[in-house]
């Protein structure tokens, strides 16, 4: 592949280069920042949900509470849940119920990508996000790789059989008990939900497990298609957590990098910025939503966000009230 030099390091340059015609396959990797404008609550941060988590209150035996006081993610581990599958049901039961009514929306980021496939330029999409925002925007489920699952799909650990989504509901709000104190309606203690297919108590949402392997097409995907990207687009992640980390390793010399994130990050995996770079463009220092209005902007495709901004959330909204 040739080396194609972007005019500018920086937005305009990447809105040049997607209009000339040389750019024709985009794989883009997001974080938690491109669903931040949705007002998901944070499982990690200070004050978030493991930062706050009361296992006395969650059904389990005293040596799991125990292992859930010295380490909050113990309710997300594999070990765990086929043990017990109640803490992992009982801690995430208001946002399997959240995802299945859209309570969150998807955000200008979600949509940007949608539009990036509506123009043909979209190869992969890498998502470590589990949140399920990115099927509200009808991307072709082909496309997607959720690399540590979703909240919007409903699966059993033990036989993989699928299960709808709304059928699995029906079961939460019947069988798994309220530990926020917010459902008047559910039941005051939690009982298993069996796997429709196998009987097991082992059916969730899609999300990978601590202690359980990255889903296989993850790998595959990054083998057979990111070394021939010509952009790479990676938003909302500190790029912190392997193997998900590395995509931006496994793309070829001439492939430009656009880095959407509020700090630079990515220097141990050879991103350059600043009078050093000559492939990577950082667009930080603003929100993900803000980065990918103003590229929306520049390829003009104001007409499209028009098109769905009903759609978005009320912080999406505030940004497009003048497109």
């Amino acid at each position: 592949m040739a080396t194609i030099r972007l005019s500018s390091l920086d937005l305009r340059g990447i809105a040049e280069y997607l209009k000339s015609g040389a750019c024709k396959s985009i794989v883009v990797l997001t974080g938690a920042g491109v669903s931040t404008g949705a007002g998901i609550p944070d499982f990690r941060s200070p004050g978030g949900l493991y930062d706050s988590l009361r296992p006395e209150l969650i059904t389990a035996t005293e040596n799991q509470r125990s292992a859930m006081r010295s380490d909050p993610t113990w309710v997300a581990m594999k070990d765990m849940f086929f043990a017990n599958q109640l803490p992992y049901m009982e801690v995430r039961r208001p946002f399997i119920l959240g995802t299945q009514h859209q309570k969150w929306k998807a955000t200008i980021s979600h949509w940007f990508i949608r539009f990036l496939e509506e123009e043909q330029f979209l190869t992969r999409f890498f998502t470590q996000n589990i949140d399920g925002l990115d099927y509200q925007t009808d991307l072709t489920r082909e496309l997607v790789c959720n690399v540590h699952g979703s909240l919007g799909r409903v699966s059993c650990e033990g036989c993989q059989e699928e299960m709808p989504l709304d059928d699995f509901c029906v079961q939460v709000r019947k069988n798994i008990k309220d530990i926020y104190n917010v459902d008047p309606d559910a039941p005051k203690e939690s009982s298993n939900i069996p796997c429709p297919s196998c009987s097991r108590p082992q059916v969730k949402p899609s999300t990978v497990l601590f202690g359980s392997l990255l889903p296989r097409d993850f790998f595959v995907h990054c083998q057979q298609e990111l070394p021939k990207a010509d952009l790479l687009i990676v938003a909302g992640t500190s790029l912190v957590v392997s193997p998900a980390n590395h995509v931006v390793q496994k793309v070829g010399q001439d492939c430009r990098r656009l880095i959407v994130n509020k700090e630079p990050m990515g220097a141990e995996h050879g991103i350059r910025y600043g009078s050093s770079a000559t492939r990577d463009v950082f667009a930080g220092d603003r929100s993900c939503d803000e980065v990918f209005l103003e590229l929306i902007r520049l390829m003009g495709w104001e007409d499209k966000l028009r098109r769905i901004r009903d759609r978005l959330p009320e912080d999406s909204q505030a940004l497009v009230r003048d497109i």
